[in-house]
């Protein structure tokens, strides 16, 4: 059994780290170019970021990734391994830090944002308002997978 705890461990930490990636380069680095556009370049630039994030492979990342997490989790309850906090904090961080900020947070927002032609008044109004609630839950996803990632790194240390 601990063979296979360490493999989804291993593959955990894995999905938490390119999702820490991407919601980091997001933070730091996109967010702060689209914010420096117009408002209807901002607007249309992420309208098609989040038509062209739907692809596979983040899918598999980021989905995947829950459901790694969703069982570390329930394994951490049914194991006596040293690894079990880790595990059960690296996946907790991951489904309310990650999955939950982005299902309740992050998702509305760019449906509010895919709805608007980019060239309104009530388009740069939300843009504005917007854009700083979206970075802000974004540091919360960036920050709770990079915590997951280290959880699972020490999990994977102790299996």
């Amino acid at each position: 059994m601990a063979g296979i705890f360490s493999f989804l461990i291993f593959s955990a930490a894995i999905g938490a780290g390119l999702n820490a990636g991407l919601f980091f380069i997001f933070s730091v680095c996109i967010m702060g170019a689209l914010g420096r556009l117009p408002a209807e370049q901002g607007i249309a630039a992420m309208q098609s970021i989040n038509v062209v994030i739907l692809n596979p492979w983040f899918m598999l990342a980021f989905f995947g990734t829950a459901l790694l997490s969703l069982v570390l989790v329930a394994g951490g309850f049914m194991t006596g391994s040293p690894a079990k906090l880790y595990m059960v904090a690296g996946g907790l961080l991951f489904l309310a830090g990650t999955i939950l900020v982005t299902i309740v947070f992050n998702v509305p927002m760019n449906n509010a944002l895919e709805a608007l032609q980019p060239q309104s008044e009530e388009a740069a109004r939300l843009w504005s308002s917007t854009f700083v609630d979206w970075v802000r839950w974004n540091h919360v996803r960036t920050l709770s997978s990079v915590g997951a990632l280290g959880c699972f790194v020490m999990a994977f240390r102790a299996a």
